[in-house]
């Protein structure tokens, strides 16, 4: 377990209270960073803070401003703005619960692991741990972390639970202004029938070990590549063979060919050798 959490408190569900600590479940994946590079020289660029008409200014003359209009601001010093961060409460009450079902993906932002704190908060975080887990709930409340105020839900993994963070309403875009110039209409029943059957034939169980970032993959090759050139260009043209300029496409044709592909061809069958028919005697 890391050891440090990100979070320490009790959640409180009436006038039950489980201290419990809050871990990080998420890290940032294998990313391939660059730098620019002053080509002449090969040393990095660097930037300077530089005002219109003045130039380049030191750091101790910058504010934080909020731009009330059109080139209009009004400048707040860090103290201000500290003074309005939410004292991070030790408390994440519980105030409702609801279906799983019913909170939309597109609100779940992040999510955290969250562990019992000591051995004698074991049993009351087991119990509402389990509470949850049979009643197929998501427990739902306000957490104040690092100057900032969450809407978060609660829910069974494996021993443990997790908390995500949620947005807000005002952070996610309806969806229906962006579905609106969908039609409706109801699918060729034969084409709907083909399109489970190769949803059936391609279920499998989730494996995230499955999946790599093949863009980074390749980057990283590239860099390889580059280092042995040393320095020399090495773009490689790509075979786009194979595609079409038409538009059109056979639906049917393409779900029953998607169908078709890998089955096992059955193996040919061997040939007996052919019996030697007899000489016929001569009469």
């Amino acid at each position: 377990m890391p050891a440090r959490a990100y979070w320490q408190g009790q959640i409180r569900l009436a006038l039950v209270s489980i201290p419990v600590e809050i871990y990080a479940a998420t890290k940032s994946g294998a990313a391939v960073a660059f730098k620019q590079i002053h080509e002449p020289t090969g040393q990095p660029i660097h930037y300077e803070k530089i005002v219109t008409g003045v130039g380049p200014v030191d750091t101790d003359e910058i504010m934080k401003g909020y731009e009330v209009s059109k080139g209009e601001f009004v400048l707040l010093e860090q103290d201000e703005i500290d003074a309005v961060k939410l004292e991070s409460k030790k408390t994440l009450e519980l105030t409702q619960f609801v279906d799983a079902s019913e909170i939309d993906v597109l609100y779940y932002e992040k999510p955290y692991f969250v562990v019992p704190a000591d051995d004698l908060a074991e049993e009351a975080f087991i119990v509402l741990r389990e509470a949850l887990r049979r009643t197929k709930k998501v427990g739902l409340g306000q957490l104040a972390m690092r100057g900032r105020e969450y809407v978060v839900s609660l829910k069974p993994c494996g021993r443990g639970l997790v908390l995500e963070t949620l947005r807000y309403a005002d952070e996610v875009n309806k969806a229906q202004s962006y579905f609106r110039d969908i039609p409706q209409g109801k699918p060729d029943p034969e084409l709907l029938d083909l399109a489970e059957a190769l949803i059936d034939k391609k279920s499998a169980a989730f494996d995230p070990q499955e999946f790599h970032d093949r863009y980074v993959d390749a980057l990283k090759d590239l860099v390889e590549r580059k280092r042995k050139a040393k320095g020399a260009k090495v773009i490689e043209d790509k075979d786009e063979g194979g595609k079409t300029s038409s538009n059109v496409v056979d639906l049917m044709a393409a779900l029953k060919k998607s169908m078709e592909a890998g089955k096992a061809k059955p193996a040919a069958a061997k040939k007996a050798p052919a019996k030697k028919t007899p000489a016929k005697k001569r009469a």
